[in-house]
């Protein structure tokens, strides 16, 4: 009897290993074809990627640009009021860019170093992004507008408070090169 329990064991393990070797059988036919498959989508891809290159090939009429002719800056949220700001702006306005440097250099207001911080800036940009020459350049347009206001409040007599409005402002400035 144990003969022939060695006998069924034996024939039960031939049994796997040729179900496992059918396995296999199949999941290389299934690599096999999923490679087909790859291979043919590879090249339906390589197909589109190659389309849009023909297509830039072909010469395409040339779109100019406008020549920019000013350049911008701004200062936000400076810590001067719009109303002081103004006075400051008003005297170099249509200047040229170094007489209104200079011109503020000597004017002792608390907004003066601000506004020349802002027309350097716009100077700066003028030369650097646009190629502008420095020497041509004036300011054609500042302006000063409206910011934040923080609200606070004072004390005043018998325990009460009266209100005050810090302002605060923007500058705006353009500058452009004389013709």
């Amino acid at each position: 009897m144990a003969n022939e329990e060695k006998v069924v064991k034996k024939t039960t393990t031939t049994k796997k290993a040729t179900s496992t070797t059918a396995k296999k059988a199949s999941t290389t036919t299934k690599k096999a074809s999923t490679t087909k498959k790859d291979t043919e989508v590879k090249a339906e891809v390589k197909e589109v990627k190659a389309a849009p290159k023909k297509v830039k090939a072909e010469p395409v009429a040339e779109v100019k640009k406008a020549t920019v002719t000013e350049a911008r800056a701004s200062g936000l949220t400076l810590k001067v009021t719009p109303r002081k700001c103004r006075l400051v702006c008003d005297l170099v306005r249509g200047k040229g860019v170094h007489e209104a440097l200079s011109i503020l250099a000597n004017t002792h207001k608390d907004a003066s170093p601000m506004v020349a911080k802002v027309i350097k800036s716009a100077v700066a940009n003028a030369v650097n992004n646009f190629n502008m020459n420095e020497d041509k350049l004036y300011v054609a347009s500042i302006m000063a507008s409206d910011s934040v206001k923080m609200r606070r409040f004072l004390p005043r007599a018998k325990g009460s408070a009266s209100g005050m409005v810090k302002r605060f402002s923007n500058l705006y400035v353009v500058v452009k090169e004389r013709m």
